[in-house]
């Protein structure tokens, strides 16, 4: 019984295998689409709202093995509208016998041709007013642990141009990208984010680019000593202490371009301050990212 079941499916597996290899070199039709992308158009020309279709459906005709094919890896056809765009409207028309020789061209030699679906490619078209208007950035973007950002990310693009009828135009001044978090990021990142394109008008890109540019940092310590001002009379101002502690954040590749002399420590003496100055901190160098200073408050006596 065992032998007769296997006997009975090495007989239907000879068969398919025989079926299978007569389909793929039998020759028939099968319909499969062609995905088509569009060039030439200029930015302020608007279509109808149909549009230009995406993909046409056509009719072929060829051995199994090559319509197989075709349908593992799509056709893609890329038609040039320049020709087809004359003045400030009209209709974009491309017709049968173009549209069938740009198919055939990209088709095997072995393959022909039986029909397209649709027949010819038609579509409205018009010019739409144009107006710039900047790009704003709604994204959150921290570094990693012991990461700093070197410079603020912004977009790549800093304005766009939009089309549409002028009424709806004048309503936009901005367009913002959409809302997103990026966080833990590290070294040098592009990140590309959507932008919110306001319904009623088109965009000549529809994201940007924002470039992330982060380093290591490390802490630098110096011994600084205070600065004065505010003391008037021929009054002299001692403090205790008369130095503080500065530390400051800086990436690694510039830790050694920072020296004492970039920090400055500052009290201001007023009458109204019994025996306590605050310490304040600047610093020039575009290197430090932050600074601290330790006390940050003195003592301080009056001399005259």
């Amino acid at each position: 019984m065992k032998r007769d079941v296997l006997t009975f499916l090495l007989f239907v597996v000879l068969a398919a295998c025989i079926w299978y290899g007569h389909a793929m070199h039998s020759v028939r039709n099968t319909r499969v689409p062609v995905l088509i992308q569009y060039t030439g158009k200029p930015n302020a020309i608007g279509l109808a709202e149909k549009g230009l279709p995406d993909t046409v459906m056509i009719e072929v005709r060829d051995a199994g093995s090559r319509l197989n094919a075709y349908h593992r890896e799509p056709l893609h056809l890329t038609i040039d509208l320049h020709p087809y765009i004359h003045g400030e409207k009209g209709t974009i028309h491309v017709p049968s016998d173009a549209l069938r020789r740009s198919i055939s061209d990209i088709l095997q030699g072995t393959s022909r041709l039986i029909e397209t679906s649709p027949e010819e490619i038609l579509c409205a078209y018009f010019t739409e007013q144009e107006k710039s208007v900047p790009v704003v950035s709604r994204c959150d973007i921290y570094p990693a642990s012991e990461y700093q950002m070197v410079v603020p990310p912004t977009p790549s693009r800093t304005r766009i141009k939009l089309f549409g009828q002028d009424k709806t135009l004048q309503k936009t001044d901005t367009v913002y990208t959409e809302e997103r978090t990026f966080d833990q990021m590290t070294d040098t990142s592009v990140v590309r984010v959507a932008l919110d394109i306001p319904q009623g008008v088109r965009a000549e890109t529809d994201s940007v680019d924002i470039r992330v540019i982060t380093e290591r940092f490390t802490e630098k310590k110096f011994i600084v000593p205070i600065q004065v001002t505010g003391a008037t009379n021929g009054h002299r101002i001692r403090l205790f202490p008369p130095e503080v502690e500065v530390t400051v954040r800086v990436g690694m590749a510039h830790f050694a371009q920072i020296q004492p002399t970039d920090v400055q420590a500052t009290c201001h003496y007023s009458p109204e301050r019994e025996d306590k100055l605050d310490v304040e901190l600047s610093y020039t160098n575009p290197f430090i990212t932050a600074a601290w200073v330790y006390p940050g408050v003195v003592e301080f006596l009056i001399e005259q």
